[in-house]
């Protein structure tokens, strides 16, 4: 007989969802979750996920809930249905990357239907998540957050109330900035080493050990070095949303981001180029424009 403690909802089975269920899963958890693609869903199942057809069917079997969500649209259909449910006092741990007006209008919503919202973006790559090398930037109602602890141990590594609601999604921006710049600068190291002839694994094993190293680097660094990246732990649709809400956050702050605006124009070439790969396929744009020609 599991008590409400030990079951968690999850809405939006994608490519972060997918990779956080196992795990908490592994920890005694049992999951509900429903997702609106079929195939996310069934892929699910497999792994011991319970499916339900909404997320408001998620509600009435678990109390607490996390939400990993692809767009603001999906946040605001997620957010209506669970609000429209007849479950009472819900939390909802809101781990998107989505702009802060967002995050507050669905907060609205919600704590008007009695229900708390915490805003939880996440530190990390898909392929992070599945071993649990996640941070959650956690924010919103103190005591809310302290009684999630043992979810978030469940899947990240590490996890920091930061306030206000709002503060969580403030640091995240924060984080992809570096993440953004770091990604297409270990590509334009690497691709500097193959011109000048040297073997692109040995710089990667060289280069991270040292200053110039990078969590960037060391992550997406192999699939850089294999010139393969039709494993995707995080796409350029993503990026494009997240490069946008980041862009705009800044801009409406009068802070510059030079070197964020520097990486746009490769990134639209990358998903041009690349559109279903992951984004280290940034080298592979990097390449061309250096002239190199890899045996694949």
């Amino acid at each position: 007989n599991m008590n409400a403690k030990e079951h968690v909802g999850l809405v939006g089975l994608g490519i972060m969802g997918s990779a956080i269920a196992p795990n908490l899963i592994a920890a005694g958890y049992r999951v509900t979750g429903f997702d609106v693609d079929a195939g996310r869903c069934s892929a699910n199942q497999q792994v011991g996920v319970e499916i339900v057809d909404s997320a408001a069917a998620v509600a009435t079997a678990t109390s607490q809930i996390l939400t990993s969500l692809p767009n603001e649209k999906a946040l605001g259909d997620t957010v209506r249905d669970l609000a429209a449910s007849p479950a009472k006092n819900l939390t909802i741990i809101e781990m998107s990357t989505m702009t802060i007006d967002s995050k507050v209008a669905a907060e609205k919503v919600l704590s008007g239907a009695g229900h708390i919202m915490l805003d939880c973006p996440l530190s990390g790559t898909g392929a992070q998540a599945k071993t649990r090398d996640l941070t959650v930037y956690a924010s919103g109602n103190a005591v809310a957050i302290a009684a999630c602890a043992s979810i978030f141990e469940a899947f990240a590594k590490a996890h920091f109330d930061l306030g206000v609601f709002g503060n969580g999604s403030k640091m995240k921006y924060v984080a992809n900035l570096l993440v953004f710049i770091h990604n297409v600068a270990a590509a334009e190291a690497l691709v500097l080493g193959m011109k000048a002839g040297l073997d692109p694994k040995q710089v990667l094993d060289v280069v991270k050990l040292g200053a110039g190293g990078s969590r960037m680097l060391e992550i997406r660094g192999p699939a850089m070095v294999a010139g393969k990246f039709d494993t995707v732990t995080a796409g350029f649709p993503m990026y494009y949303k997240d490069l946008g809400i980041i862009g705009k956050f800044a801009m409406d702050l009068d802070c510059p981001t030079p070197l964020l605006s520097a990486s746009l124009p490769i990134y639209l070439a990358g998903g041009g180029a690349y559109p279903d790969c992951d984004v280290a396929a940034v080298c592979g744009v990097l390449e061309k424009m250096a002239g190199i020609q890899r045996e694949n």
